[in-house]
């Protein structure tokens, strides 16, 4: 019988025929094949009698060749394995030159791996990542359906620039070299859409009408960012997971916010310990060449646990502005950015700080400057704030941002003045509020960051299956 291999590494031996197919990790000493099939970190041991096979079979075998391998399950003698296949029968469905496979047995550095995207996820490595992304995914769609939620498919193509941002991809049919014009401007009326449409950079503002109508909903789908930035933490193309939700006030947000993050962290824990252990193994085994003082202070396995396990500290920005510029760190200089002025932004030095020192718990901050704020977060009573709520987790900052939308009509055009977004365009949008408004509240959890830190990974490229940022659309 055809077995995944993970599933024949959990089979008690008992001298039984066994088929296990994948490509081969290595081949030691014409004896011992390494076989992987994607659906493990563990690789299955075949052992073969080499004087019962056809030496030409046996030179076909190398670092890539595609197999299936049929033989006895039996007790393994090597250490590190409990069973092994004792081969009977090989069939070879695709060779691999040896010395042109990329993905040899011996370590690769990121880079490297990064220019060969379409094989790198038969690494060990980039198998335990995306296996886990698939986990993390998994666990988003059965969160939001356990809590009654519907999946929205919002616009890729869009007319609307939801933050406000101004870095998107244009989408258009026109000729750069001489495109129509009028008054000595493009004549974008003559385009595909008849109007300037650009990518997606959010899918909120759609979301929240279907959350007028539906109650609850959320999206999961691809956003783009125009944003000339190459950073171990952008990407021009990423996953966007943004929920809405109709009768949601701030704190109703912060907890669903909360309860979401947990879920799909402990999922992975409970579904994914092989592939988080090797993880762990191999950062603290990268941590242990770096000085003290650049080691990160949680492995692993124990950083998720940190955020399962700890109930979320809540404070306002006014008091998290009142707790950095009193602490030592600000006053020693130590902070990068200083903290002296109410109003400004806060950093990711910041934000760590409140987390792994001050409170020693993941943190979420609400009651924003609205200056800092977009338009469509709700004015607060005082004036000056909004009801805006940022996570914060350790190593990483900020790692999910949301508010309570601004439901009231007439304070909503005076944001959307304030911040020069044109009524004109989201014409639909303030409709919204003439017909039946309600509380509603939303957040915005960008995929690969939490992707980034449930596998302990140091740069976002490495935990999407094809990377695209600025100069690099390969594959």
């Amino acid at each position: 019988m055809t077995l995944l291999i993970k599933e024949i590494l959990k089979l008690k031996p008992k001298n039984q025929l066994v088929t296990a197919e994948g490509w081969v990790k290595n081949f030691r000493a014409n004896k011992f094949i390494s076989l992987n099939d994607g659906s493990t970190v563990r690789n299955i041991q075949c052992v073969i009698d080499f004087e019962n096979f056809d030496e030409s079979i046996i030179k076909k075998i190398n670092s890539g060749t595609s197999l299936s391998i049929n033989g006895k399950l039996v007790k393994s003698l090597g250490s590190g394995q409990e069973v092994e296949i004792l081969v009977e029968n090989i069939k070879i469905y695709g060779e691999s030159n040896a010395e042109k496979y990329p993905i040899q047995p011996k370590k690769h550095s990121f880079e490297f791996l990064r220019e060969n995207a379409h094989l790198r996820v038969r690494t060990t490595t980039f198998g335990a990542i995306m296996r886990i992304r698939s986990k993390l995914s998994y666990a988003t769609h059965k969160f939001f359906q356990n809590e009654n939620f519907q999946y929205v498919n919002t616009p890729i193509i869009t007319s609307n620039d939801a933050e406000g941002a101004g870095e998107m991809f244009r989408v258009t049919t026109l000729d750069p070299k001489s495109p129509p014009t009028k008054n000595s401007n493009v004549d974008f009326k003559k385009d595909f859409f008849s109007k300037k449409t650009h990518l997606t950079v959010s899918g909120q503002l759609e979301a929240e009408s279907y959350a007028l109508g539906l109650g609850k909903v959320y999206t999961f789908g691809p956003t783009f960012r125009a944003e000339n930035s190459n950073t171990t933490r952008h990407l021009s193309e990423f996953w966007m997971i943004e929920p809405e939700m109709a009768f949601f006030n701030l704190e109703d947000n912060m907890n669903l916010a909360e309860k979401f993050v947990k879920y799909i962290l402990n999922f992975i824990l409970d579904h994914c310990m092989d592939d988080l252990f090797y993880l762990e193994e191999r950062l603290y085994n990268e941590e242990k060449n770096k000085p003290k003082n650049e080691r990160n202070g949680m492995k692993l396995i124990e950083k998720l646990k940190f955020i399962v396990n700890n109930k979320f500290e809540r404070i306002s920005y006014s008091f998290a502005f009142e707790i950095l510029k009193n602490c030592s760190h600000n006053k020693k200089k130590k902070f990068e950015f200083l903290v002296r002025d109410w109003g400004m932004d806060l950093q990711s030095e910041h934000e760590r700080y409140l987390v792994e020192r001050h409170f020693k718990k993941p943190v979420v901050i609400f009651n924003y400057p609205s200056k800092s704020k977009a338009f469509y977060m709700r004015l607060n009573d005082d004036q000056t704030t909004v009801a805006a709520m940022d996570i914060l987790f350790p190593g990483i900052g900020e790692i999910i941002g949301g508010s309570q939308r601004e439901e009231r009509l007439e304070i909503l055009k005076k944001r959307m003045n304030q911040f020069d977004v044109s009524n004109k365009d989201l014409w639909w949008y303030t409709e919204l509020r003439k017909f039946g408004t309600v509380p509603h509240s939303g957040f915005g959890l960008g995929f690969e960051r939490i992707v980034l830190f449930a596998t302990g990974m140091n740069n976002i490229r490495d935990v999407i299956p094809f990377p695209r940022t600025p100069n690099n659309a390969l594959f």
